[in-house]
């Protein structure tokens, strides 16, 4: 291939032209690649249509759909969406090009060809045909096999009704749901409900930190609500950027700090800011005392034994622990009251998980410092209301360090330990000269970044200078629910949980949405306990017995392998694909398994190219539905039909009442147990609804009117308030339940305890010989250099891998010109010092193995990875390939993950993706298929690697097909 010697100016000015070729329009017949004219309009035929992107599947940028005779002709940002600001980025704008691809699916296909062939064979029928077919083969695997034999897979929220996130497996009786959860924002939940509060990993971005901190993730190209242009921004606006990533990012050139930590090491990273928070006395002493389980005392000597509480999202099960409790004292003791020590009056005293109250406490809701809502520095966005902390009443001191002797229900004498004093103990080993020991950053860069960050740059406000933007890149390297947790906790003790531009979690606004789970209608039941259990990968991982929330993909994938521990048959996937998560080689050699496969999407993807029944779903400029912020920023609009969908493409949530229906089984409530398309939406918008019912029409009119609302104004005692824990206004069940907010008459923390719970009651009770995670902690990343110095020997470089790319999601994109020619092919960052050590020039074609796979991409050099690290892409494919694979395995890094226990997360399962080692090498004519460096189909034809190449200059759009039934 050519040379990729693209200067940063020379890509910023063809980014430029990229995006402004996106204001115009290709009069049919021509390639809109190509376009340049925009089509003159009539009197009354031009409109603007209000609505909420999905071009990269996680932002909820507010854009204008401008629509000439029926056809969507430009995209544009929406100004009234203060949380993206007016941003639309490249990859929105080439949503014109997916809406009229000609290579959508637009009917339902069977195939007629084997499994494994290039050709599937695929025939049109009808959506009778397909819908009979499938109800016909779930309901024979469930008599065979029973409904767990059938599993769910689902893509990263890009259309909307993500069924595999709960309906699917509702309806089968599954728990086998494989969901890009697992390894995107999943596991900070997972830990975030066992420590706080579900989604408490989100900040306020929008909330304007005074030192921004971003870790780990590159929002300014793509992530939740308020990134791109607000990250950008925030980032300029604050006193202080601080970025901590293996890589550069494209923003972090412009921060004040880097710590460019040695990729796997986070956790220490994080462990190393509590040992300086707390070592400087900087930490809300308040707040350690009041609101953590700090102060609770660990006893050895006594049985694990505790109350019924609720699981993640159905049922409840019996907490066990050693935090010493009433009932450990005494015969008719409460096991809800925590004991404590009291250094004020020299006594015993409690805490009440039952009502939420110390011993002698009366409480009402907070009111002092409730100055109404004021206008924060967003403009159109409120300020809410920030109460002021609450003292002890009755005045106590609990002690947080010390050992204190009891007497225990059957007379024997007993030491018991604060959590506090053990939780310190344990940070104290992470002094910034071992932080730096382990993740190559110089200690005194490590102590000066923690100590901007965390002494307050204004103490008059009684919060601290924001939280931390931490996203998905530190779940992949085994770490996940530890590092979590640490960082959880150092939020809260830095005074930045649920303040302004702190951690808040998921916006609530005057509605609940549920479309995220699956759980669209309140007529799914849940399923049983009894099916929970057979979740597979809960032997390995049981805490997926408490979290509902996944399957373990490799677990699923090992079954539908090996039989083992039961058969798995069956499945089912909604717009996603098995490129994500565990080795994507297993899991191609494990499809031919399965008696039955569905594939939901817009495209032939590898995915697809397994499936025996194909759906073809709609695109956002198709689709209605009413939409919330996913993370903080607060805002509440829709995603509003622009154009007509074309051919038989139907909404997700089409599909999904339709094999309710055909298979007997009631979606919708009693008096409608099948609703349409409308009805269903209006059913969302009135789930949990604060105040009077509404109409999707009505909410819809409103919307286009008035453009996005502020939750603060919609919700003022939810999301327009903050420290909910003061309040008693904190959601303590599941996400997207109506009775979330379980009890308003009780202050606290969404945990068992009602505490952040340094000290985990959770997996305390489902790993209790797992005892150093009692406590956050730090573990090496199995095959890092240091656990594992014999394979980091044989395949001498680390591996990091998925960052953002600007005019892709994931997967997806690979199939538009205005995308594919501004980033043909994937790119390998090596630092230049490495690449000249092995005669590598950029735009070379490299090879990377190690002992699971082989794949080629790029070379990019950059001086941005240190040496010894490279970064890769993932999720790549190739549309323009003839062949049911598409290529996956040509040039995906997940070729090269490794799967199974011993190298996931220990607590959650989440996979190995990063941090782990591989060799790299040029490829030559000598040593490549073909004789040819460049990637090939099975025939020998390049994969597309150029933007020069003319199968992205032939490409036409498809109009006509929105007119055939």
């Amino acid at each position: 291939m050519g040379k990729l010697t693209m200067t940063r100016r020379a890509f910023t000015k063809l980014a430029a032209a990229t995006a402004a070729a996106t204001a115009v329009v290709a009069p049919a017949g021509a390639a809109l690649a190509e376009s340049s004219t925009v089509t003159a309009s009539k009197a009354g035929d031009t409109k603007r249509v209000r609505s909420c992107c999905r071009g990269c599947g996680k932002m909820e940028c507010g854009v204008w759909v401008i629509v000439e005779n029926g056809r969507a002709i430009r995209t544009e940002g929406d100004e009234s969406a203060f949380q993206s600001m007016g941003n639309h980025c490249g990859k929105g704008q080439a949503s014109l090009q997916a809406a009229y691809h000609p290579d959508r699916l637009y009917h339902p296909m069977k195939r007629t060809n084997a499994r494994g062939e290039d050709d599937p064979g695929w025939q049109r029928i009808t959506w009778d045909e397909a819908m009979s077919t499938i109800a016909e083969k779930l309901q024979e695997t469930m008599d065979r096999y029973g409904g767990e034999a059938i599993f769910g897979m689902s893509g990263t929220s890009r259309i909307w009704g993500m069924f595999a996130y709960g309906a699917l497996g509702q309806l089968v009786g599954s728990p086998n749901m494989c969901i890009p959860w697992q390894v995107c924002k999943g596991p900070r939940f997972f830990a975030t409900a066992m420590n706080s509060m579900m989604q408490a990993s989100w900040m306020e971005t929008v909330g304007r930190p005074k030192v921004y901190t971003s870790w780990g993730t590159g929002p300014e190209l793509s992530n939740y609500d308020d990134s791109c242009r607000t990250i950008v921004d925030v980032a300029e606006k604050a006193d202080t950027h601080i970025v901590v990533d293996p890589r550069m990012t494209n923003l972090g050139k412009e921060a004040d700090i880097w710590l460019n930590l040695r990729p796997g090491t986070d956790g220490a990273m994080a462990m190393g800011w509590l040992n300086i928070l707390i070592n400087n006395e900087l930490y809300d002493d308040l707040f350690a005392k009041k609101w953590t389980n700090g102060p609770f005392l660990v006893c050895n000597d006594i049985e694990a034994t505790g109350y019924e509480t609720y699981r993640f999202t159905s049922g409840k099960f019996q907490m066990k622990t050693r935090l010493l409790k009433e009932s450990d004292l005494k015969e008719d003791g409460d096991p809800h009251k925590f004991m404590v020590w009291d250094n004020l009056n020299n006594r015993m005293t409690y805490f009440d998980a039952g009502t939420g109250l110390w011993e002698g406490e009366t409480w009402s809701k907070p009111t002092a410092g409730h100055e109404g809502m004021q206008e924060h520095l967003v403009p159109g966005v409120s300020q809410g209301w920030v109460p002021d902390p609450t003292p002890f009443d009755p005045e106590i001191d609990p002690a947080l360090y010390g050992e204190f002797e009891v007497e225990l229900k059957d007379g024997k004498k007993s030491k018991v330990t604060p959590v506090w004093q053990l939780f310190t103990d344990r940070v104290s080993e992470y002094t910034p000269e071992k932080v730096s020991e382990i993740t190559g950053v110089p200690a005194e860069t490590i102590k000066t970044a923690c100590l901007t960050h965390a002494r307050r740059i204004d103490p008059t406000t009684g919060y601290g200078n924001g939280g931390i933007q931490y996203q998905l890149a530190i779940e992949h390297s085994c770490n996940a629910i530890a590092m979590v947790r640490a960082m959880d906790t150092y939020i809260g003790l830095s005074g930045n949980w649920d303040v302004p531009a702190g951690h808040r979690g998921g916006t609530q606004g005057d509605f609940v949405f549920k479309a995220g789970l699956g759980a669209v209608a309140p007529g799914i039941p849940n399923i049983s306990a009894e099916e929970f259990n057979k979740t597979l990968g809960i032997e390995d991982y049981p805490l997926l017995g408490w979290w509902q929330g996944w399957a373990d993909d490799a677990s699923v994938w090992k079954a539908i392998e090996t039989g083992d521990p039961y058969p798995v048959k069956a499945g089912w996937c909604s717009t996603g694909d098995f490129m994500c998560m565990s080795n994507s080689l297993q899991k191609w050699r494990a499809f031919p398994n399965l008696d039955f496969f569905v594939c939901e999407d817009l495209w032939k993807t590898p995915t697809a190219g397994m499936a025996d029944i194909l759906l073809p779903a709609q695109h956002w400029l198709e689709t209605d539905c009413p939409r919330m912020s996913q993370g903080p920023s607060g805002g509440q609009g829709a995603t509003v039909r622009a154009i007509e969908p074309p051919a038989d493409t139907k909404h997700d949530i089409e599909i999904a009442t339709m094999i309710y229906q055909y298979m007997g089984k009631q979606w919708g409530p009693d008096d409608n147990k099948w609703p349409d398309r409308i009805e269903n939406l209006d059913i969302m918008l009135n789930t949990g609804r604060a105040g009077a019912p509404t109409t999707w029409e009505e909410y819809r009119d409103d919307f286009e009117q008035n453009g996005w609302k502020d939750c603060k104004v919609v919700a003022p005692d939810t999301w327009g308030t903050y420290r909910r824990y003061e309040t008693g206004m904190m959601p303590l069940k599941a996400y997207g339940d109506k009775n979330a907010l379980e009890e308003f008459a009780k202050p606290g923390f969404g945990t068992p305890t009602r505490k952040m719970e340094i000290w985990s009651t959770l997996i305390e009770t489902f790993m209790p010989e797992d005892e150093e995670d009692f406590l956050p902690t730090y573990k090496e990343p199995p095959l890092s250099p240091i656990a594992d110095p014999e394979m980091n020997e044989k395949y001498p470089f680390t591996a990091t891998s998925g960052r953002r790319i600007p005019v892709y999601f994931h997967s997806e994109h690979r199939q538009l010109p205005w995308c594919r020619e501004m980033w043909p092919a994937p790119r390998i960052e090596i630092n230049p010092q490495d690449a000249a050590r092995l005669g590598i020039e950029q735009g070379d074609w490299v090879w990377i193995e190690n002992d699971n796979g082989k794949i080629r991409q790029v070379a990019d050099l950059y001086h941005g990875v240190a040496p010894g690290v490279v970064n890769l892409e993932h999720q790549w494919w190739f549309p323009e390939l003839d062949q049911a694979d598409k290529g996956y395995d040509l040039c995906g890094c997940n070729c090269l993950v490794t799967t199974g226990k011993g190298y996931q997360d220990r607590i959650s399962g989440t996979s190995y993706l990063r941090a782990y080692p591989v060799n790299i090498y040029k490829a030559t004519p000598e040593n490549s298929p073909f004789g040819n460096p460049v990637p090939c189909d099975h025939k020998g034809n390049e994969i597309i690697h150029d933007a020069s190449d003319p199968r992205l200059k032939e490409w036409l759009p498809n109009y006509d097909i929105r007119n055939e039934a």
